[in-house]
């Protein structure tokens, strides 16, 4: 059984329970506990997670606490969050 760094946060992903360092974006996160996906697109519903990794595609909306349609390559890891895929869309002020 490895141990667990004094550094690291217990979070989790549609109810499953993960750990991750901290000072990780929550894609970051995800994608370091093999989770690659987190939304689907509105018309084909394609699967999608972290893309361009600095906030301008809003491919990695997730749902964080219950905010909706966070970029998660843009939010920092909390301990305790709970994230779930997200029903958003896409981009824009109902996303």
């Amino acid at each position: 059984m490895s141990k667990l760094a004094a550094t690291d946060l217990h979070f989790s992903f549609d109810g499953r329970p993960l750990i991750a360092p901290a000072g990780s974006t929550v894609a970051g996160a995800l994608v370091r506990n093999g989770v690659s996906s987190w939304r689907r697109t509105r018309v084909k519903g394609h699967a999608r997670g972290v893309f361009c990794g600095i906030g301008t595609c809003f491919d990695c909306l997730i749902d964080v606490n219950g905010e909706r349609a966070v970029r998660a390559c843009l939010r920092a890891l909390r301990e305790g969050d709970r994230l779930e895929t997200s029903s958003s869309t896409g981009a824009g002020p109902d996303a």
